[in-house]
């Protein structure tokens, strides 16, 4: 089961939401979709949910254009928040289950083997209101969760959870992808994106401006860093041609390179000035290729 975006486009008036994307998420397949604020994320998952209709392109589930009756096969977890604050939790995932096809009964067991997972089944009474905002996330995430869906899409499912709960969000996440589930989510948390994801796009203002595997990526970002650990001064070796960047740290530095053969220069530099403890070679984060691409703009 494919999920597949061609040339898609929105557009609100005169303003262009969404410019020409090409996505093609495969089955069992984590793919990170990136984007500063206002970037056209959560509008391309109103699209692929149905809830817009694209100006031009095509959007697609398994050869099939999404309608009311592919919902059981999706679940979608929205960025803000969508319960209701006055009924109880229950109440609550057993309407939202039926809306998805489950019987009352088989919405219940499910609501309990959930809330057994997340470690609150304490608040199966309660309405939603009495909930801190980490607790509410995870009634949200239950009811994107709870119907075994085949298409996840997850728009900043950590948000608002403590570093255990994300923990444990990323089990139930990666048991789906591993049962052949096709996810999708965005999430401004690079690392988790790195930890999570094979695929991945970043857009900007609409427009797709990075797209491929995360090694692809990251191999064509076409920058290093070097940290080099040492108790002499290195700032000397920022002059090196080939140094793009120098960050001077406690034991010793960073620095960003444009090529390899530049490593081994920074490597004899800092040799001759005085002994070292730690060279390695890294390659470029997520968060430094995405800051690069769309960061001046946001700073």
């Amino acid at each position: 089961m494919t999920l597949l975006l061609e040339n898609v486009t929105k557009r609100f008036g005169d303003f262009t939401a969404v410019d020409h994307l090409d996505l093609s998420v495969k089955e069992g397949t984590m793919y990170g979709f990136l984007g500063a604020n206002g970037a056209g994320k959560t509008t391309t998952f109103r699209m692929v949910l149905g809830l817009l209709t694209p100006n031009e392109g095509a959007i697609t589930w398994n050869g099939k254009t999404i309608s009311y009756a592919t919902s059981p096969e999706i679940g979608y977890l929205p960025e803000e928040r969508g319960l209701y604050p006055k009924m109880k939790v229950e109440d609550q995932l057993v309407f939202l289950g039926e809306l998805r096809g489950l019987k009352k009964n088989d919405a219940k067991r499910a609501i309990d083997h959930w809330l057994e997972r997340f470690e609150v089944p304490q608040y199966k009474n309660k309405r939603v209101e009495e909930l801190s905002k980490g607790n509410q996330q995870k009634i949200q995430v239950i009811a994107a969760l709870m119907h075994d869906p085949k298409l996840l899409i997850l728009d900043e499912p950590f948000s608002g959870l403590d570093p255990v709960n994300v923990e444990m969000l990323k089990s139930a996440i990666l048991d789906f992808r591993n049962n052949g589930a096709t996810i999708v989510f965005s999430s401004h948390r690079m690392d988790h994106v790195e930890e999570l994801c094979e695929q991945l796009s970043i857009i900007h203002r609409g427009k797709q401006i990075v797209r491929g595997s995360l090694r692809d990526v990251k191999r064509s970002f076409g920058r290093q860093n070097v940290q080099i650990k040492a108790d002499h001064d290195l700032t000397a070796l920022e002059s090196i041609v080939g140094v793009t960047g120098f960050t001077k740290t406690v034991e010793g530095g960073i620095f960003q390179i444009d090529d390899e053969q530049v490593a081994q220069k920074l490597l004899t530099g800092a040799m001759q000035a005085g002994p070292i403890r730690h060279f390695e070679i890294e390659e470029p984060s997520l968060q430094e290729i995405f800051i690069s691409k769309v960061g001046k703009e946001h700073a």
